[in-house]
């Protein structure tokens, strides 16, 4: 009884949960992620309209890397509003943006290294001089720094949901903001793709509306 007693305070202490200003740090900061990802899927997407450049494979397996990271920032941001978030969930979730981001840099490197011989212009229109695929690459190491540090001081930064309507307002529209471009890249992929397993390298065209005749 004794020795139950003395486990269960260690698991009462073992997170310091008292409100202060990095446990809502460690509130906000999978905002950050999430809406950041938001924000940068939604820019990929208007350049693919903007300038014609339809993803290649790599490039949506980015995106999907990207998107599972910023579902591990969902997950926490869900269970610290709904009061049920742990310790070990909390490190569950950045152990899944770990797998995310290392995921992501693996497709991004494989990327670069396609396109790193003298002579060779990348796939796209590079932005501020560096093309999407390394720009994905830092995002997917910034993310690895993040959690990494996340993880070692999660005690100190373990969520404390702000009080006040207007928090929880921002906090609703970044998640519905991130489920919508969920919803969307799927689409946009379907319709890329159509029913086909595989997409050529360097895809020209829209594969479900070529199928169904109505864009050749």
């Amino acid at each position: 009884m004794a020795e139950t007693s003395a486990n269960s305070t260690v698991s009462a202490e073992s997170v310091d949960t008292t409100p202060g200003l990095w446990h809502h740090v460690g509130f906000w900061f999978p905002h950050v992620v999430a809406f950041g990802y938001t924000a940068i899927i939604a820019s990929a997407i208007f350049i693919q309209f903007t300038a014609g450049e339809l993803p290649c494979p790599l490039c949506i397996l980015q995106r999907l890397a990207m998107m599972l990271i910023a579902i591990a920032a969902v997950w926490i941001i869900g269970l610290a509003k709904k009061g049920t978030l742990t310790e070990p969930a909390y490190a569950r979730a950045f152990g899944l943006m770990l797998l995310g981001a290392l995921l992501g840099m693996l497709i991004s490197v494989r990327q670069v290294l396609l396109h790193i011989m003298p002579g060779d212009v990348g796939y796209g229109e590079p932005i501020l001089g560096i093309h999407l695929y390394t720009w994905a690459l830092i995002t997917f190491f910034i993310v690895l720094l993040y959690a990494a540090v996340m993880l070692t001081v999660d005690k100190y930064t373990f969520p404390a949901v702000p009080a006040g309507s207007a928090a929880l307002w921002i906090s609703r529209i970044i998640v519905w903001l991130f489920i919508a471009m969920i919803a969307l890249n799927l689409v946009l992929v379907f319709i890329e793709a159509g029913f086909n397993w595989v997409l050529p390298d360097d895809p020209t065209r829209y594969e479900l509306l070529y199928d169904l005749g109505i864009k050749s």
